[in-house]
């Protein structure tokens, strides 16, 4: 008797803007580093996206530690941005990514609109880059990132300067640190935009009691991990109400079932961040998950999942 063939399983492709995924599983920008970090412990080629560590212009070097702290649930950061600049990507880390089989997707930040342009020129003309991923929603620096992810306008005009020099798609990542997300992510849609991602991490703190001083140094950091997913779910669901471009859902996921919730609500993929650091193998349970869920209920493509979330509007 002939075994099960390719053909016969359920089809898990998706397309984010005109980037075309394998499956919905991406990972999450400053958790999977460079994508060498994590080789050891997966198949890279089965991952849907890669999203390296954000890059600017420049070398950070960060901030100053303590910079992680273990919450209840989750984790505070405020690593601050720290990469080596963008040259130094593309000369010693992207030539061992273009091995593999799989979507590299470039996380980008800057402190101007200007810098977010160039990034994305040079990105443009760089081969074995598949999309762009910007981040206008990091809590961690003192310019950029969140002061441009919490204004409409802001949004609005970093993304058509981006667009305007970039071929490739175009994933804006969005804060939660807001009043009204999906007034965001209309902003983003109007600028040209061909996907948006979210959640980035929420603003939070925590204290010594015995010296009654902050853990990180900087007092303040970005809440990630468990604890954040309904709240990431909530927004995913929100937004896609109000755009018609894909959404890529980001926050919490720990497991399979945690990113069908998301598939579910209407994001077309999802991004794997925390969840790396406690079990590097996360990702790849995540796919299988995904696969033996649509092969139990005999779901043969993965678009029948894909915003089916029942609400009971439609009760007689």
């Amino acid at each position: 008797m002939m075994g099960e063939s390719n053909t016969d399983k359920p089809c898990t492709a998706v397309d984010i803007g005109g980037l075309h995924l394998k499956n919905p599983v991406m990972t999450a920008s400053g958790t999977f580093g460079y994508g060498e970090e994590y080789a050891p412990y997966i198949d890279i080629n089965r991952l849907g996206a890669i999203i390296v560590k954000g890059l600017s212009l420049k070398p950070r070097p960060g901030n100053p530690p303590p910079r992680i702290m273990e919450t209840p649930c989750g984790m505070l950061n405020s690593i601050g941005l720290q990469n080596p600049g963008i040259e130094v990507f593309i000369k010693d880390k992207l030539p061992y990514l273009k091995q593999f089989n799989v979507a590299v997707v470039v996380n980008i930040f800057g402190e101007t609109v200007q810098e977010y342009k160039r990034l994305a020129e040079i990105l443009n003309d760089t081969d074995g880059i598949h999309a762009l991923e910007v981040n206008i929603s990091c809590p961690n620096v003192k310019k950029g990132g969140l002061s441009f992810g919490a204004d409409p306008h802001s949004a609005y005009e970093i993304t058509r300067a981006v667009k305007s020099v970039t071929d490739l798609p175009v994933i804006v990542k969005l804060t939660p640190n807001v009043t009204d997300i999906a007034e965001i992510a209309e902003s983003v849609q109007d600028g040209g935009a061909d996907a948006i991602s979210l959640i980035n991490t929420l603003k939070g703190m925590s204290v010594d009691v015995e010296t009654g001083k902050p853990h990180l140094e900087r007092i303040i950091g970005g809440l990630s991990g468990p604890a954040i997913k309904p709240i990431a779910l909530q927004m995913v669901w929100q937004v896609v109400q109000r755009v018609s471009i894909p959404v890529v859902g980001v926050g919490g996921i720990m497991s399979a079932s945690d990113a069908l919730e998301f598939l579910i609500v209407g994001a077309m993929a999802v991004q794997i961040g925390t969840a790396n650091f406690i079990n590097p193998g996360v990702t790849m349970e995540i796919i299988d998950g995904i696969e033996a869920y649509m092969a139990r209920r005999r779901i043969r493509d993965i678009h029948e999942i894909i915003g089916t979330l029942n609400t009971g509007d439609e009760r007689c």
